[in-house]
Order: structure tokens, then sequence, then C-alpha cells
């Protein structure tokens, strides 16, 4: 009996229009994550850590952060925390230099960190023109202001946006659309050192990391934007501090349309929510209702990485979300009426992922032909997999998934190579028309795969500036429509995928369009409409 490793395998037959080539050392990126694992198999080794891409410093060129762990003793002595003191465990900022190439400046960014990193968010929050930057972790946040002189602040003190316990993703978005970035925190399980329970064999080498079953969840955060450098939690009163949660992965959109961001919220083996605004301050999980709680099966899954975008041109965000293997990713497809249909099994999803592990995803459209493909980091949360079943690995390859019209097929266009692959985030590095990606894997370097040739195909760059809305625009969608009447769907977010953070420009697919009509709705409410040409960026201002 074939394995379902190979029968996988075998899918991806057809080499992709385009290909991705693997650039990390050429570009002088030399960052390796390291993870920290012990013989006591403590559950945060496994999470790994994000990637956000971002222009701190307002040159036109992105940077890379990557978030990175902490010093674990084996075991933990009762009280301890993690021991970030070492340069090894430092997480990294690399600034991209007018040749292309990067450059550490961590330290003088004073970004090192104090805590055991997870993941990264990113958002103007004072609307001064400079990308701030949120890191989560275990045992505490930190919330790093932009002081526009290549140095960050550390504010989580007087902000009083620190969370506490352990947070996985975050980001950034203006649920109340008062003008001022507010912050949703994921956050994970009640584990510490002292309740993390022997899992496994009870034979040497038979211990493993346990089930998050073994841990209660514990409630997400809102932090709401007070507009004065200082946040307060609205979490009970919004309605979305549910403690049920075991949150991986959030992600933004106004599903419904009716001009208030929504939320989604991939969760761990237990139930994910979808948060619909109801635009006075307060949120109703309609998961549900909607149809997105439960996979077509009608049961729960591990729940991690999630990314809201259209990725059948119809107008409306849908809904993919990441998790274990023999479970397949879950692809929810927008009815437009307030529910969703599973479309996991007709999208050809469901056959391509069944025995991979999906971290950070996302629906970019790699060869800007106007259909959004898939992206997935991919790796086995458990390292000792293989021993107990020999058709999985603990390290897989990332995996290129191509959209054709509404179908999802693996193709081959990325450097061959396993990872523990986890965050993952995506931009246009070498601002040549065509997203690239930045990915960090547990213990082991991160690579940068560069597009090779997608801005061969018609593509358009947004660069907005909100005045009413938040200055990053973060919440305005784009509808942009061909000359053959095909529609494109964006919506301006940086919380895209597993604990990271991407560009906030939108770069948008036209396929052998050189023209298309452009509709921009605005956070504020502003409709614009522009006729434009392809092979150009736009800097658009909200009037």
């Amino acid at each position: 009996m074939r394995s379902l490793w190979l029968a996988a395998a075998a899918l991806a037959v057809p080499p992709a229009p385009v290909a991705f080539q693997d650039d990390t050392a050429a570009l002088g990126i030399a960052f390796r994550h390291e993870g920290s694992p012990t013989s006591n198999k403590y559950l945060i080794e496994t999470m790994g850590g994000g990637v956000a891409l971002f222009d701190y410093d307002n040159d036109g060129r992105l940077d890379i952060f990557f978030a990175n762990c902490a010093a674990l003793e084996d075991p933990m002595p009762a009280g301890r925390l993690p021991d970030k003191s070492a340069p090894r465990f430092a997480n990294r900022l690399y600034r991209q230099n007018p040749d292309g190439r990067f450059q550490d400046v961590t330290v003088r960014a004073g970004l090192t960190g104090t805590n055991y990193a997870m993941g990264a968010a990113t958002g103007d929050i004072d609307n001064d023109g400079f990308v701030d930057l949120y890191v989560t972790g275990y045992g505490g946040n930190t919330l790093y202001r932009n002081r526009g002189d290549g140095t960050f602040a550390d504010i989580t003190r007087s902000s009083g946006a620190g969370a506490a316990g352990w947070s996985s993703s975050a980001g950034f978005l203006d649920y109340n659309r008062d003008g001022h970035l507010d912050l949703f925190v994921g956050r994970y399980v009640a584990m510490s050192f002292d309740n993390n329970r022997y899992c496994g064999e009870k034979r040497p080498g038979g211990r493993a990391y346990c089930h998050p079953d073994n841990f209660a969840g514990v409630p997400n955060i809102l932090y709401r934007n007070n507009g004065d450098g200082t946040f307060t939690d609205v979490s009970r009163e919004a309605g979305i501090a549910n403690p049920e949660g075991k949150t991986l992965g959030v992600s933004f959109a106004d599903y419904d349309n009716d001009g208030w961001p929504d939320i989604y919220v991939a969760n761990d083996s237990v139930r994910c929510f979808l948060y619909r605004n109801r635009g006075d301050g307060r949120f109703d999980d309609v998961a549900l209702a909607a149809g997105v709680g439960f996979n077509e099966d009608g049961k729960t899954f591990a729940g991690m990485g999630t990314h809201f975008a259209d990725y059948n041109n119809d107008g409306r965000p849908d809904i993919v979300v990441t998790d274990l293997s023999n479970e397949r990713y879950v692809l929810y497809r927008n009815n437009g009426d307030g529910s969703f249909t599973d479309a996991t099994t007709e999208s050809g999803l469901g056959r391509a992922t069944h025995p991979y592990s999906g971290w950070s995803t996302a629906f970019l459209d790699y060869d800007n032909d106007g259909w959004k493909d898939l992206f997935v980091a991919q790796g086995h949360v458990m390292d000792t997999i293989a021993q107990i079943s020999s058709h999985l690995r603990y390290l897989q390859p990332p995996l290129l998934l191509r959209n054709t019209s509404g179908r999802l097929a693996p193709v081959d266009a990325l450097p061959k190579g396993d990872w523990a692959g986890r965050g993952a985030a995506f931009g246009d590095l070498d601002n040549d028309g065509d997203l690239d990606i930045v990915a960090a894997n547990v213990n082991q370097r991160a690579y940068v795969l560069r597009n090779q040739g997608g801005h061969r195909n018609g593509w358009l760059r947004l660069r907005l500036k909100g005045s009413r809305s938040n200055r990053d625009a973060l919440g305005a969608q784009a509808l942009v429509t061909t000359p053959a009447g095909e529609v494109r769907h964006f919506t301006v977010t940086t919380a895209v995928g597993y604990q990271s953070a991407s560009d906030k420009r939108l770069l948008i697919g036209l396929g052998p369009a050189r023209t298309a009509k452009l509709e921009l709705r605005w956070p504020g409410g502003g409709i614009q409409r522009f006729d434009v040409r392809a092979g150009q960026t736009l800097d658009l201002v909200e009037p």
C-alpha cells in the first residue's frame, strides 16, 4: 500500500510558469532560529518564530524582522523564565540597503528583545508615518514605538498593551473606525513549566510534546487604541474574551461588506471563531451559523495559520486555514449571504494537503495572472512523528498551489528542501512587481525566496495613506476590474498567516490586461474610482 506521503508527492507534477530562487545567502540574511529544545518537551519549543516585512525607515525598501526564542533549562526551575541574554537568541532586524542586500541593525534599533518571542505584528499606532512593531511570546509581549530615526522605544509598560501568559499571532486593525489602530492578540494555552505533563511512551526517547488538549485555553485580548499612546483592554465588553480559545492564527476582513472589519481566529483542536463586527464596539461570534467553526466533517482541527482573502474572484473574502497531517487544510468559500461553504474538497486543497502540516500561509498571486495562488510553510509539530506514523515526516517541503479559476493544484516552483516551517511573510522585496517570500523554521536557518518572473504579467501596486482613516489604511478595500470584466478584490492588512506580518502595500496581478478600473473603499467610508495602467505604483491619499 502506497503511503499518503508518496501519493501526495505524485500530485506535484506540472512545472510552474514562474519559479522562486533561494537568495538567502546572496542577500546577506544569516538568521537561524534557536528553539532551545529540551528532553522535557515543553510545548513552547515547537511553535517557532514569526517574520515581519515592513519598511521601518521609510526608504521605500522592505526590511525584515525575525522573532527568536530564548534559552530553556532542562528542566526549567519553578518560577524561572527563559533567558534571552545570549546573542544567538536575539530577535533580528535586517535593514535593506540600496543595493538590495541586507544588514543586521538589531542592536542599534533596540530590538534584541527580552522574552521568549514568537510572533510579530506591524502597524502605525500613532499615525506619525513610521511603522511600529508588536512582538508576542511566552511570558509577555512587547510594543515598540518607531522613533523615526532608525531606533525603537519599548513602550509596553506605558501603553498598557503587554498582555500576559502565552501569546501567538497578533494583528492591528481599526475595529471601531476612529482612525487609530487597535490591537488583537491571540493567546494559546495556559501552559507553565510547572504543569508540563509527561506525554508519549515511558521509555528512553519515547517522550513527546503534549497535545493541546492537556492544557486549558485562554481568552484572546482586544486592545482599543486611546489615541494618546495608551491602550485599553476591551475584550469582555467587545465580546471576544472566550476562555475556550487556543489561538494560533488571526486574520481580518469585512466578509459581509457592511463597512466594518471582522475577525477570524484559527484555534488549535477547538472550534474556530468568526467575530462579526456589529459597528457599535461589540462583536458576535457567528462561526457556527456561518459554517466556519468546524471542518466539512463537523470536527475540530488543529487550526494554525489563516488568511482572509478572495481566492475565486467573486469580490468576497474567503478563509483558508492550515492544520496538521491527516486533517487536510480547510477552505471556506464566502457565499455572500453571511454564510460560507466548505470548499476544501471541490477546490483540490484537501487532496493536495492531507499528509502535510501547515503553518503560515497566504493567498498570493505569485505569477500575476489575476488568480491568488496559495503558499504554505510546512513541518510537523512533533519531531518524533516518524516513530509514531511511518508515512509522515517532521521536516516537510513548503507548498505552492497554483490557482486556475478557483481550482488549486501543486506546482513545481520552489527550491527543493525539507524544513520545520513556521512563520512566513510576503511582499515585493526588490520592488520589481512580483511577490517574494521570507520564511522562518524551527532550529534552522531562515530562507528568502525571490520571485523570478511574476512581473512579466501585468501588475498594479497601491500605496495608500489614510487621513480620516488610520494612516496605514488598514481595512481599505480595492476592487480592480479588467477590460474583460474580471474582478480582483483585496483588503489592506498586515495580519497574514501565522505569527507574521506582511507588506501592507497591495500588489494586484492583472494577467495580460494593460489597463483596468480601480474602485477604492477607504475605512472612513469614502469611495474613489480611477482608470489605471498596468506596471505602475500609485500613491493614493484618502480625500
